[in-house]
């Protein structure tokens, strides 16, 4: 945690005391007024939808110490009175992120643990969601919260790890060539994870080969002492491999790979288990989450584990207890008793085409139905795209699809091209009409697969099944 005097803060920052004493502690950063804990510093950011401005008086009642603001002190003279009053230090500086990234860099200065930089185009939150758990098995570790991937989640991560933290680590988007970079100068990590290299973004990067010279950014910023950790069945492992200075261990299902799978198992939930191979041993895992994708983001994270000291038994507990995060492969049944897989937090190819395999393996159930809506950020290929996951999803033993948006409508077409019958799919425009549809569609025993990319809202289908319309 940020622990340093309002001085030393106004200085690191950039900023002006307007008010307050340069002696005065504070303890931590937090941007949302509603999560202040006394001592801390309130950052007032103004955003599209809410000016954090409008709450400083909220920060200062949940017991702020300090607040950043961007405002003058004219148009702020009744907070200041407010904050004077009570012994608060308000400081103003020019930009509020840059701000917030600089104390990052300057806690980062201060930190002596490992840091784990993880980035790729699919499965890197499940990734940093077992090897959370896996590291924490032996060590203290803090790790990326939520969607806090991004230029302002990257510094408020690393504001979070605290002096007794033995590992960190931390999620890295990726929305065009040089953030990544941008994200490594302040997080800093000494190793590096890809999970994979697949066609998130391509909108805004035009093509695969760009999409991994981008994610690239991480493995060459990895110092000679570090390690680079990469997915030795990728197809742009070895271009990207080239940009590294450090070691680089290949995990996968290749036998060149150092951390491996080998004799992988499905249940009927469409869970997997596997050997995972090193070279000093063989331990059996089975996973908590479902779906055959999954092997190899435990196996990345396994391997970060070993390498870190974790022991093999240690790793098998790790990656048992690991959930993939809310709205990724969330898997329950309803009160109805209608299973459910879901994964609407986003959505992209490779992670479409992974979850309707993992709904197509669960033999358990009674029919599997594949509620499908729009990716974004396709481009040029988004029709082609939606076609062929439909013509994936007619070749798969599924029994109903039903799709939501105007582009999701190009599954439904791939879908019947490819021979499923045109009454077992179901086109959509929008939500509420899908769980109209769903209400009368579903019945006890059957699996249901909910994913779309997040602007299409898709946990409304996950609510409606819990609780359907009366």
């Amino acid at each position: 945690m940020l622990t340093l005097k309002v001085d030393t803060l106004t200085s690191v920052a950039e900023g002006t005391l307007v008010s307050g004493s340069g002696e005065t502690m504070v303890n931590g950063i937090s941007i949302d007024s509603r999560c202040v804990e006394p001592g801390a510093a309130f950052v007032a950011f103004s955003g599209e939808h809410a000016d954090g401005h409008d709450f400083l008086e909220e920060a200062i009642a949940r017991g702020a110490r300090g607040l950043l603001v961007t405002r003058s002190a004219e148009q702020l003279e009744k907070v200041i009175e407010s904050a004077v009053g009570r012994g608060i230090a308000v400081i103003r500086v020019p930009d509020a992120l840059t701000a917030v990234q600089r104390l990052a860099s300057y806690h980062r200065d201060r930190l002596f643990c490992p840091v784990v930089g993880v980035t790729g185009s699919t499965g890197k939150t499940t990734t940093k969601e077992f090897l959370t758990t896996v590291l924490g098995t032996r060590f203290k570790v803090i790790s990326t919260r939520g969607n806090r991937n991004n230029e302002l989640g990257v510094p408020l991560t690393v504001m979070d790890a605290r002096a007794d933290t033995d590992v960190l680590v931390v999620e890295m988007a990726m929305r065009g060539h040089g953030q990544i970079s941008q994200l490594c100068d302040i997080a800093r990590p000494g190793i590096g994870l890809v999970t994979n290299v697949g066609m998130s973004h391509i909108e805004l990067l035009g093509t695969q080969e760009e999409i991994a010279s981008a994610k690239a950014e991480l493995v060459g910023y990895i110092p000679e002492e570090g390690v680079n950790f990469l997915n030795g069945d990728d197809a742009f492992t070895a271009v990207i491999a080239l940009s590294s200075r450090a070691p680089v261990i290949r995990y996968g299902l290749g036998e060149a790979c150092d951390v491996r799978a080998e004799e992988i198992k499905m249940d009927a939930d469409s869970v997997a288990s596997f050997d995972l191979v090193t070279s000093e041993a063989r331990t059996r895992v089975t996973l908590s989450i479902p779906g055959r994708h999954n092997v190899y983001n435990a196996l990345a994270a396994a391997s970060v584990g070993i390498h870190l000291g974790v022991s093999p038994e240690q790793v098998l507990e790790g990656l048992a207890a690991a959930s993939a995060g809310e709205m990724r492969m969330q898997s329950f049944t309803s009160a109805a008793g209608v299973h459910v897989i879901n994964d609407a937090y986003n959505a992209n190819p490779t992670s479409m085409r992974a979850a309707v395999e993992t709904l197509a393996g669960m033999r358990a159930a009674q029919r599997r139905v594949a509620v499908l809506g729009d990716m974004a950020e396709l481009g040029s290929l988004a029709e082609l795209a939606h076609f062929r996951i439909g013509e994936e999803v007619a070749r798969r033993p599924i029994d109903i699809l039903v799709t939501i948006g105007e582009r999701a409508s190009r599954i439904a077409d791939g879908a019947r091209a490819e021979g499923m019958e045109s009454d077992l799919v179901r086109p959509c425009a929008t939500v509420e009409e899908a769980s109209e549809l769903l209400d009368d569609l579903l019945e006890p025993g059957d699996a249901v697969l909910v994913k779309a990319s997040r602007v299409m809202g898709l946990e409304r289908i996950v609510e409606g099944i819990v609780e359907p319309r009366v």
